[in-house]
């Protein structure tokens, strides 16, 4: 994964075209995590002025409740994180944050007129307000559908990530016209580098097989790749529902 420092820039560009465009940026996110760790990220670029200072929506009551807890537990923060606590500063609240409860609020946010940002749940669009928020931007050119996590095989997530010219949104098909910017740096998973990187010391202290049981087919086939390519490791795929022995 990329540093801090490039995946704040990253968000800064998307959402600095955004606004010049006059555009809404809806963020699917997980309310546990993903949630909070947009929300620091915004605040840092509204601060240092990288970004716009316009509306930022938490529009998610896990995530509004989520987002107390975080806040009542400050000695579990990363060291900056708490740099921002002792210069008086809330992460997790700023100027322009409004974290929205109430359904007539969330309601109320389709008649605002953009640049603004609502991020939302469910984080792979299969439920939750994110899917009115979809529905009543995803057609409009200027707005920008902002993916932060991975989106499994055949979610409404995944179809919007694959770019299909119509998802389907409530059952009725919507034109996907909106832009759609991926910032997969902000994945907890593991990329390759990192998952080889675990491997290593294993594999120097007689790793003998490898079994590969998360993940999707073609990625978890190109993983075994290079772990049998670069440890001599015998690295197996199994197939649903396979039985392996140990001994």
């Amino acid at each position: 994964h990329q540093d801090a420092s490039a995946v704040a820039g990253k968000l800064a560009d998307i959402v600095n075209r955004t606004c010049a465009r006059g555009g809404k940026i809806i963020v699917p996110a997980f309310a546990v995590g993903r949630t909070q760790q947009l929300v620091v990220l915004l605040h840092e670029l509204t601060n240092q002025h990288k970004i716009p200072s316009i509306p930022v929506f938490v529009d998610s009551p896990l995530a509004v409740n989520a987002t107390t807890v975080f806040r009542n537990h400050p000695e579990l923060f990363d060291a900056e994180t708490r740099e921002y606590l002792l210069q008086g500063e809330d992460p997790f609240g700023f100027r322009n944050l409004k974290y929205v409860r109430e359904a007539s609020e969330s309601k109320a946010l389709n008649d605002l007129r953009g640049p603004f940002i609502i991020i939302s749940a469910s984080g792979m669009c299969e439920g939750g307000r994110i899917l009115h928020h979809l529905k009543n931007n995803i057609e409009d050119p200027r707005n920008t559908v902002l993916v932060t996590g991975f989106m499994a095989e055949h979610t409404l997530g995944r179809k919007i990530v694959d770019k299909m010219l119509e998802v389907p949104i409530f059952g009725e098909p919507m034109r996907l016209r909106a832009e759609v910017a991926k910032l997969n740096e902000l994945s907890c998973h593991a990329d390759q580098n990192e998952l080889t990187e675990w491997v290593k010391p294993m594999a120097a202290n007689g790793l003998k097989k490898i079994f590969l049981v998360h993940g999707e087919a073609t990625q978890s086939a190109a993983l075994a790749k290079v772990l049998s390519g670069r440890f001599g490791i015998e690295t197996v795929v199994p197939e649903r529902g396979e039985t392996v022995e140990l001994s």
